[in-house]
């Protein structure tokens, strides 16, 4: 029945050009839905929403809202922060500003150069081993 169901919303769809959704939750918990191709799920409820007044968003999904809001402008923030420490947009900066930018360039300059030298060691570590191996073949 759920699959005759979605086949006639797949149908009205077709036939008569509208837009139609179908949601349907059985007694084990499982969904089926259908969405017309030319829409989505979200645009169709806003309509429904607009065109009959009801509220279908409540208090938890205005704070999912805010939460997604605050965590756009801390990726701004991050951003902008990213930015600085690739040398750009410094002219707006104060120098008490630069300094931590400095130092976390500093200590990043320090890892890079300490791993480096880490893979430098072992490339050297193989060569040795390389060599050692290459004169015990020639005897």
């Amino acid at each position: 029945r759920r699959n005759g169901i979605i086949k006639k919303a797949r149908e009205i769809s077709i036939l008569c050009e509208a837009q139609v959704s179908v949601v349907i939750f059985s007694s084990s918990g499982k969904m089926s839905e259908y969405c017309s191709p030319s829409t989505t799920l979200p645009k169709i409820l806003e309509r429904y929403q607009q065109n009959s007044g009801e509220k279908l968003w409540d208090a938890k999904h205005e704070s999912l809202y805010a939460e997604i809001d605050r965590i756009k402008k801390e990726n701004d923030n991050m951003q902008i922060e990213l930015r600085h420490l690739k040398g750009e947009d410094l002219n707006s900066l104060y120098p008490k500003e630069l300094i931590p930018i400095e130092e976390a360039l500093q200590i990043g300059l320090t890892s890079v150069r300490e791993k480096q030298m880490e893979i430098w060691k072992m490339h050297k570590k193989n060569e040795k081993l390389l060599e050692e191996e290459n004169k015990q073949l020639t005897y």
